[in-house]
């Protein structure tokens, strides 16, 4: 027995790609940690952030669509979404993936990922395709029926999401061109901005909007959702290096460098403006930052983190009145402004401050900062008309079937009724 602790101690002390081929202990430790952080930002994270900022009567409702969102995309993901975002898609790989890991057929135990478990991987990669519809809840909030949203989140993942995802990350057609985007600025954010935005005009603003007051009930809620939401982008951001390394540190020192900046930021701008900081405004402005530091996380050091992070105060705080007080929108909870803006700004922003001279981790071999702008705004301008062209057909396809808003009665009584006889309150 002695003999066999001290066999048992000494392997311990090997180093980890003497465990199995190609794996590393410490980046598989760390893509763990990552994965549950990520999902951590949906459920509780954006439910509770989202949920304080409706109104009481429509607290579950929003609760509730995170919820069966994380499990339908789930699903999704087992029967077809990995494969599709992910493997060879043969003659039609440059826009989407092929059918060979449909219900994860070869994610095994054995199966290896570059230095991680592959069943780690696809865990990673979904908590991103989980929490993107997710956010694009914020833009129909109090006003779409249940039935509709999950038969438009579930087209819209695997019609808008997994192709764009291939895109960028799965060895598509702007990952051949060599698009900057470390953790989601455009498959991500953009997507989900530009997503919630048509849902909105498709919708309809909500009873009373810009006429009645519609304060957010509680927030205590919202500022505990983002605290979560701060805490889990590390692992959203640092975890997209898929390793444990300098540039996993250095997206999680420029994203924390973000997020303070950002809120700092847009709670001046809003005490200069109104003539009082809020804690709506502050959460918001973390929320712009860590969005906007996104896509270039991986690439940027710490002073264009402070930029960026200072940018996304100043133009999404600005992009948020100018969405509702002018164009007269109800992107209810703000997803264009703070998140479409926010992805468009950060994928700019990483392919100007990726250069060395700024102190990134530098141009690709034959790129310059003006040919790598032109891929960053070529995958913007791809993005952004992909997904709005099919969140538009798949609105008015899921309402050939379903009626995609509830009655003004309906929304005058509040979803948490109408959809779930349920209370969120019962005091």
């Amino acid at each position: 027995m002695k003999v066999s602790n001290l066999v048992a101690g000494l392997l311990l002390l090997l180093p980890a790609s003497a465990w199995a081929d190609g794996l590393n202990s410490g980046d598989s430790a760390w893509l763990l940690t990552s994965t549950a952080l990520v999902l951590f930002m949906t459920l509780p994270g954006l439910a509770l952030f989202y949920g304080g900022l409706v109104r009481s009567k429509n607290v579950l409702s929003v609760l509730m669509q995170c919820f069966a969102i994380t499990c339908m995309i789930s699903i999704m993901w087992v029967l077809v979404g990995y494969s599709l975002a992910f493997s060879d898609g043969g003659a039609l790989n440059d826009w989407i993936g092929g059918s060979a890991n449909f219900f994860l057929a070869d994610v095994t135990r054995g199966a290896v990922n570059g230095t991680i478990p592959d069943s780690v991987f696809s865990m990673f990669q979904l908590t991103f395709a989980i929490i993107t519809p997710a956010l694009i809840v914020g833009g129909f909030a109090e006003r779409m029926r249940f039935s509709a949203m999950l038969m438009f989140s579930l087209l819209w993942s695997l019609l808008v999401y997994l192709p764009i995802c291939h895109w960028v990350w799965g060895g598509g057609w702007l990952s051949q061109m060599g698009l900057l985007d470390f953790a989601g600025g455009t498959v991500v954010h953009i997507t989900a901005g530009v997503g919630a935005i048509v849902a909105a005009m498709v919708l309809g603003n909500r009873k009373g909007f810009l006429t009645v007051q519609m304060t957010p009930h509680n927030l205590t809620l919202s500022v505990t959702g983002a605290g979560m939401l701060w805490v889990g982008w590390f692992g959203f951001n640092a975890g997209s290096a898929v390793a444990a390394n300098g540039d996993a540190g250095m997206a999680m020192l420029v994203t924390h460098i973000s997020a303070a900046t950002g809120a700092f930021t847009w709670m001046l701008v809003e005490w200069w403006k109104f003539g009082k900081p809020s804690a709506l405004g502050i959460v918001t402005g973390m929320v712009a930052g860590l969005g906007t530091i996104t896509p270039a996380s991986g690439f940027v050091g710490p002073m264009a983190a402070l930029f960026i992070g200072f940018s996304a105060g100043v133009i999404c705080f600005s992009a948020t009145l100018f969405i509702k007080q002018r164009l007269h929108i109800d992107d209810s909870l703000d997803v264009f402004p703070v998140h479409g803006v926010g992805g468009i700004l950060g994928t700019l922003f990483a392919g100007l401050f990726v250069a060395s001279q700024f102190g990134g981790a530098g141009l690709a071999e034959g790129m310059t900062i003006g040919s790598q702008m032109v891929v960053q705004i070529i995958g913007i301008l791809a993005t952004v008309a992909w997904t709005a062209v099919l969140t538009y057909a798949i609105l008015k396809l899921v309402g050939a079937f379903v009626t995609l808003r509830v009655s003004d009665e309906e929304e005058t009584e509040g979803l948490d009724l109408v959809s779930h006889e349920e209370k969120g309150y019962n005091l």
